[in-house]
């Protein structure tokens, strides 16, 4: 049951804590401002601008963007021009999680810099927030999108399966980033 309303469970964390619809909706809608507060990503009056092909992250990027925009602290843009000054992209933790990794295999460490949440205009609005979570979000909402294959090289597939048989290491690999590289 849901630790906070004793009703159906739809998540669970690794550490057993069960959350309901509603429950999780809020925990979810939370993390997201919460990212965007911890890396100073969005101000009042900004013009976010952003790309949408219709998947799970983009549609759920545009849903949480629209907080703001109901509550009139942004405007929003679906295509990216000159009047927006911030441009939101949908990378979550294990796009970023499997980046950092791939950088650092291949030794190409100077490019780690680029993998911060926020540069210059652009910003990563889902970054602390997992594929799963995001995809569990959509159905919660009843957001409509393209379901779509992703090809994995050997070392995507090899961090999902340690991921499988050690959960979080995807958030342990971007915590350990964000702590070298937090300004």
């Amino acid at each position: 049951m849901c630790k906070q309303c004793n009703l159906k469970p739809v998540y669970e964390f690794t550490n057993k804590k069960k959350l309901c619809k509603g429950c999780f909706i809020k925990y979810f809608q939370k993390k997201f401002l919460y990212t965007i507060r911890k890396f100073d990503m969005i101000k009042k009056g900004d013009v976010v601008s952003y790309k949408s092909k219709g998947g799970f992250r983009d549609v759920v990027l545009e849903d949480l963007l629209n907080l703001f925009v109901n509550k009139g602290v942004i405007s929003v843009m679906k295509v990216s021009n000159k009047k927006a000054n911030k441009i939101a992209l949908s990378n979550t933790l294990d796009i970023e999680s499997d980046k950092i990794v791939h950088i650092l295999i291949k030794n190409n460490a100077s490019k780690l810099k680029k993998l911060f949440p926020v540069d210059k205009k652009i910003i990563k609005p889902l970054y602390l927030l997992t594929d799963d979570e995001i995809l569990l979000y959509a159905k919660l909402r009843n957001l409509k999108i393209k379901s779509k294959k992703t090809k994995k090289d050997k070392i995507s597939s090899f961090i999902d399966e340690l991921e499988k048989k050690h959960p979080e290491i995807k958030r342990a690999i971007v915590n350990s980033y964000l702590e070298l590289y937090e300004k």
